[in-house]
């Protein structure tokens, strides 16, 4: 039997070859020998580009193929990753509108790249999912910008979590004004779509070193799932990671894992974040884990530099690692496909 707690390596797009699985030993010692991190499996399995990458379930194990552009596939699948009835939505993530420094200085004109992807697929999707950082600083003319720049998407509906960046100055007062809207407490909600279930989380409203969900948020969530059927398709999405990616650049959210235990009973589970500019996927029993790329910037690989933060690369190289996730939800199978592609590439 396969491990089925695993760190997904994504290629580059570039390479145009299928996803290699990368396991070297990473020697660890000191107090961060027993921090939970299966280091083996993951520092030497990162990359920050979104690849074009099909991603299917079988047997609790992610299988890639290459997902040349966003036309038809062979098989009989089409560009939303499956052949048979469902839905597809897709996933934006920290836009940072008002950032101008080196690592991009047009973000807006990057997040026009990733809605005009969007919006030539051969299918719209239903849903649009942000997962924060919308803005860089909260400021209303950010906030404006980006609602003025997505409301042209062609989705059936967009929904929003918030980032750091959109709550550090005001405490969330205005990301609340414009998207808390039918919330509950600080911006948390559920809906359910298709016969999938959605809960949209805040866990940086008690940002210290980490995300944090709070107990009101935890109680809710529990109640919140207690009257679903097992078999209902669960999709969580939030802006930090809700597994501990890197707890050293405080990537990951500890109370997490009160809200996991919510979840076992559930045959199919996809957690969605952001946060950390980079595709970085994982399986744990039922739960499928992706982190997306930005519409703005990357960032190093956990522990590749002193500390995290906006990563300068090649100009000619930025559209590589910046991108789009697509998400396809099919009736009747067990796990939802996920597609990253960079902005890079063409239809």
């Amino acid at each position: 039997m396969k491990d089925a707690n695993r760190v997904i390596h994504v290629q580059p797009q570039a390479r145009r070859a299928e996803a290699a699985e990368v396991v070297q030993p990473v020697p660890v010692s000191g107090p961060d020998a027993n921090d939970g991190i299966d280091r083996r499996n993951f520092l030497s399995c990162m990359a920050w580009a979104g690849t074009g990458l099909l991603w299917t379930m079988a047997g609790g194990v992610p299988i890639s193929k290459v997902f040349a552009g966003t036309s038809g596939a062979p098989g009989g699948q089409t560009a939303h990753g499956a052949s048979g009835s469902g839905f597809s939505f897709v996933q934006i993530s920290d836009s940072h509108i008002g950032f101008n420094k080196a690592a991009n200085q047009d973000v807006t004109g990057t997040l026009k790249l990733a809605l005009d992807k969007i919006n030539g697929l051969p299918g719209e999707p239903d849903l649009l999912l942000h997962t924060g950082d919308i803005t860089h600083s909260s400021k209303a003319a950010e906030f404006d910008t980006a609602q003025q720049m997505i409301k042209g998407v062609k989705a059936g509906e967009t929904f929003y979590v918030p980032g750091e960046h959109d709550i550090a100055t005001d405490d969330g007062a205005m990301y609340l004004e414009r998207f808390g809207n039918g919330t509950k407490g600080r911006g948390w909600y559920s809906f359910t779509h298709n016969g999938a279930h959605f809960a949209g989380l805040n866990n940086c409203q008690q940002v210290d070193a980490m995300g944090k969900m709070g107990e009101d948020q935890l109680s809710w969530l529990k109640a919140d799932l207690a009257s679903l059927s097992a078999s209902t398709p669960i999709v969580i999405f939030a802006h930090i990671p809700l597994w501990m990616v890197y707890p050293e650049w405080g990537w990951g959210t500890p109370d997490a894992a009160e809200a996991l235990t919510y979840l076992k009973r559930f045959g199919s589970v996809t957690v969605l974040n952001g946060h950390i500019h980079q595709v970085i996927q994982k399986v744990e029993g039922n739960v499928a884990f992706h982190t997306a790329t930005s519409t703005a910037f990357p960032q190093p690989a956990p522990g590749s530099a002193p500390h995290a933060g906006p990563m300068v690369v090649p100009a000619g190289k930025l559209k590589s690692v910046l991108g789009v996730t697509e998400v396809k939800y099919v009736a009747r199978h067990s796990h939802l496909a996920v597609v990253d592609s960079s902005l890079e590439e063409t239809s």
